[in-house]
C-alpha cells in the first residue's frame, strides 16, 4: 500500500467516506451509498476499494455495537414497564366509581433509580458512538482526499 494514489482515486475514496453522512437524509444511506460507490469502482482502483471496505467495515461495527448497546438496555426498560402500568399509579382499582377516582402521585410510585442509571449510561454511549462516527468520518475525508491510508479505530473486519 505504499503506492500514491492519483486525484481521481483520492477524490473518489474521500466521496466514498463522505457519502457515509447520507444516513440523515436517505434511510440506510451510510451503507447504501459507500457500498454502491465501492462496488462501482473497487475492481478499477486499489485504493478506492481500501477505503470502501475500511467506510463499510466501521459503519457496519458502529451499527452492531449500536444493536447491542440497545439490546443491554431492554431488560431494564422492560422491567420498569410493569410498575407503570399496574393500575395503582392512576387509581384504576376502582373503575367501576367514577366519583371516586383518584389521580394521586407519590414520589414512591416512580422509582427513578431502578432504571434512569442504565438507560442514562445506554444513551451516553449511543451519544458517544454518535460523536465518533461523525469525527473519524470526517477525519477519514481529510485525511484519504490528501492520499493517505486511513484506519478507523473500533472497527471490526467483515470485509477484507
Amino acid at each position: 500500500m505504499t503506492e500514491t494514489a492519483d486525484k481521481h482515486q483520492r477524490n473518489l475514496s474521500a466521496l466514498i467516506h463522505a457519502s457515509t453522512f447520507s444516513k440523515f437524509f436517505i434511510p440506510f444511506g451510510n451503507f447504501i451509498l459507500p457500498l454502491v460507490l465501492w462496488t462501482a469502482n473497487k475492481k478499477e482502483y486499489a485504493f478506492v476499494d481500501y477505503n470502501g471496505k475500511q467506510a463499510l467495515n466501521f459503519q457496519i461495527s458502529l451499527l452492531l455495537y449500536s444493536i447491542i448497546i440497545g439490546m443491554v438496555s431492554i431488560p431494564f426498560f422492560i422491567g420498569f414497564l410493569p410498575r407503570l402500568f399496574d393500575m395503582g399509579h392512576f387509581g384504576l382499582f376502582d373503575f367501576n366509581h367514577y366519583n371516586t377516582m383518584n389521580f394521586h402521585f407519590d414520589s414512591d410510585d416512580f422509582s427513578l433509580g431502578n432504571w434512569i442509571f442504565p438507560l442514562g449510561i445506554a444513551g451516553l454511549m449511543h451519544g458517544a458512538l454518535f460523536i465518533v462516527n461523525i469525527v473519524y468520518s470526517i477525519l477519514a475525508t481529510i485525511r484519504t482526499n490528501e492520499g493517505d491510508y486511513f484506519e478507523y479505530p473500533i472497527t471490526i473486519k467483515f470485509i477484507k
